[in-house]
């Protein structure tokens, strides 16, 4: 076994971490007789020599050796190397990435080439996967058809190996990964796409399983959206409770269990928890292709998640709220009933299906307003249904109650307020909490008090601006001017570390405060010079709100927007002018200079900022209306200047129309999501749509 491995020079070649000699005893790891040494081996080829995906010299070079322990029977968990396998080799070059067309002297070559090369070499050793549709092991035979999908040179032969399999395999996860792989295939090979299609379709309405029926179907989705059945909700719903109500699959082995500190390992205990107690966790993974394939069929989509959320089955309903996720997070829509039913989840006994709906609802903001009396339901039942006090845990409870009361405060729901007083007497506050403050208004005061005290506690050390930043926010946005004491200490108090950070923190509850602060005046003058445009900026904001010191204000702004200034600290002083408005008129000048900016940010700030010192559209308008067609990121910031226009911003109408139809999020990107991204969407919405309504009162 491993014949050869002494003759390659491991220690010329590299891996991410350096030199590449450890990679033999990685390699014999994956052969060992102890599960923890393997399981250490294969995380080790993934942390190392297959590092994020990438493909170096010695992943080449260990390729034949990888091959050489796949096809040997005696060898133990196969099925990861497959994996491994499937993942180096599993590029797919475009047309115009070919290795005969690729360039040596670009920088990017060599890990193109590499890529190329893996490709090619496993695909010239892919036979050794044929016999494993076949082999005892079902983790090998999970692993293999996605391989021979992937790999294979030959697609009819694997596309013809795969369905025989199929007509013989038992085991539930094993025959779902066949009819994936013919999937697969179909998308990568196109005169095999008709045929395929045709199978699937077949396969979708007569296999006797109804697991293999909903696996067939998603896949029929997926290589074929344009063929998706109009009653496919339909059919997946009776499919569901068929999957539901069929005897449980006994012929999948149990979990293994390795004691190994490794990061694979601890993957696999994650979805091991994730689907114990479930009979078909397979069923999220189709359910989640087949939700891909539908795409913008969002009401399709919804009416499938809502048959989900019905369903008895509490694996079925906690599948539908993390598809929820993806959905809302990308698709705008009418999502009350969804989220009325994913509310009602957090009354369920089982804990990981409350956690899956607290989970959602703390990213809905606004728009978990349907269950609003779930989560206070939740928040408020004590032992035996006794509604009482609740101490609120600390800033590790990203689930639980911790997570309603922030998904209820952030709904803007006033019962909130007695409970967010509570969770600030705790020793631990999460931060998040704290800055939902803003979203309960006005009747949040009441908690002025006690963000005074904790504001009060903090430590003037290197940790000030974490510690301090979200009780300054709070107290701004409540309004709390009687905690101005402990806002000067802060402010006066702040040590080197993040410095600007923590002035501008508390220049910004200063301004919120406005002359109620007064006493804080000569901090704030002083902080005019500060180097810092942010700093000094946010100072010029802070004396104008608290004695109307307008000329001083105005005379520190105007140096930030002087030919040098840096994009940052013209956009600083712009965002200033603005908030002061028009009694900053004689600024005007120097911001029309703005509006031919190269950067962005910097016409989009002069503009509004003009705008609402002037009053004046002729520039300003086409300014705003060109960034919001560049930049997506910019319409949040032009719709607020579009709402406040009212009937000046006639010449917006086309574009706050188009966006109001827009059935995608304006900040959906498919690489991630933020944690607001779905509230400043609907913040979008909102602004549009009441820069709509001032339009059409108008022309009424």
């Amino acid at each position: 076994m491993l014949t050869g491995i002494e003759e390659v020079d491991w220690a010329s070649l590299g891996h991410a971490y350096g030199p590449a000699d450890d990679v033999p005893e990685l390699l014999r790891g994956l052969a060992s007789e102890d599960p923890a040494e393997r399981e250490n081996a294969l995380d080790g080829m993934y942390g190392a020599v297959h590092h994020q995906g990438d493909v170096y010299d010695s992943t080449l070079a260990c390729i034949p050796f990888l091959l050489e322990l796949v096809a040997d029977p005696t060898v133990q968990d196969r099925g990861g190397i497959v994996e491994l396998l499937t993942s180096i080799g599993g590029i797919d070059l475009c047309g115009d990435e070919e290795l005969d067309e690729l360039d040596p002297d670009d920088a990017e070559f060599t890990p193109a080439a590499n890529y190329a090369m893996a490709a090619a070499a496993i695909a010239a050793g892919a036979d050794v996967f044929l016999a494993l549709v076949h082999d005892p092991d079902p983790e090998v035979r999970l692993a293999a058809p996605c391989a021979l999908a992937s790999l294979h040179g030959d697609p009819v032969h694997v596309l013809g190996l795969l369905r025989e399999r199929l007509t013989i395999e038992r085991d539930t996860e094993v025959r779902l990964a066949l009819v994936a792989a013919v999937g697969r295939i179909a998308l990568r090979h196109e005169s095999l796409r008709a045929e395929t299609v045709e199978w699937l379709d077949w396969l979708s309405r007569v296999a006797q399983a109804p697991g293999l029926r909903l696996a067939a179907l998603a896949q029929l989705a997926r290589v074929a959206p344009a063929e998706i059945p109009d009653d496919v909700v339909e059919r997946v719903t009776v499919l569901l409770d068929e999957v539901r109500t069929a005897p449980a699959d006994v012929s999948a082995e149990p979990a293994r269990t390795v004691a190994a500190p490794t990061l694979i390992g601890q993957v696999r205990e994650l979805l091991e928890e994730h689907s114990a107690g479930r009979p078909t966790p397979w069923t999220e993974e189709l359910l989640r292709t087949l939700h891909t394939a539908l795409d913008d069929r969002v009401d399709d989509r919804i009416a499938l998640v809502l048959a989900q959320l019905r369903s008895p089955d509490w694996g079925q309903r906690s599948d539908a709220i993390w598809l929820c996720g993806g959905l809302i997070r990308v698709w705008r829509g009418r999502y009350d009933e969804v989220v009325r039913l994913v509310g009602a989840q957090l009354s369920d006994p089982e804990p990981r299906l409350r956690e899956a709906a607290t989970s959602l609802l703390e990213r809905l903001f606004e728009l978990a307003a349907p269950s609003s009396d779930a989560l206070a339901a939740r928040l408020t039942a004590g032992a035996g249904g006794v509604t009482e006090a609740w101490p609120v845990p600390g800033p590790g409870a990203r689930a639980g109650r911790g997570g309603a009361l922030l998904a209820l405060a952030r709904s803007g729901d006033s019962r909130a307020i007695p409970l967010l007083a509570r969770a600030l007497e705790e020793r631990e506050v999460r931060r998040e909490l704290l800055y939902a403050v803003d979203s309960l208004g006005p009747a949040a005061l009441p908690l002025a008090p006690v963000l005074r005290r904790r504001l009060g506690e903090v430590e003037l050390d290197d940790l000030l601006y974490d510690r301090a930043a979200p009780l300054l926010f709070a107290l701004g946005s409540v309004r709390g001017a009687q905690a101005l004491p402990e806002v000067l200490r802060i402010l006066r108090g702040a040590p080197a570390n993040r410095r600007d950070w923590v002035h501008e923190a508390c220049l910004r509850t200063l301004t919120a405060f406005g002359p109620a602060a007064r006493e804080a005046l000569p901090e704030a003058r002083r902080l005019l010079a500060s180097p810092s445009a942010a700093v000094s900026a946010m100072a010029a904001r802070a004396v104008w709100s608290l004695d109307g010191s307008l000329d001083e204000a105005l005379d520190t702004l105007d140096q930030w927007l002087r030919p040098g200034t840096s994009g940052e600290e013209w956009c600083a002083a712009a965002l200033s002018l603005g908030a002061i408005g028009p009694a900053a008129a004689r600024t005007a000048p120097a911001l029309r200079a703005g509006l031919g900016a190269r950067e962005l940010w910097v016409r989009v700030r002069s503009a509004a900022a003009l705008w609402r010192v002037t009053g004046e559209t002729v520039d300003t308008l086409p300014v705003l209306l060109a960034a919001w067609e560049e930049n997506r990121h910019t319409r949040v910031a032009v719709a607020e200047c579009l709402a406040e226009m009212g009937p000046a911003a006639a010449g917006a109408e086309p574009a706050i129309r188009a966006e109001l139809s827009r059935r995608r999020r304006h900040n959906a990107r498919e690489d991630g999501a933020g944690s607001h991204d779905v509230h400043d969407d609907e913040k979008l919405l909102t602004l549009c749509r009441a820069a709509l309504s001032q339009l059409e009162r108008r022309s009424v």
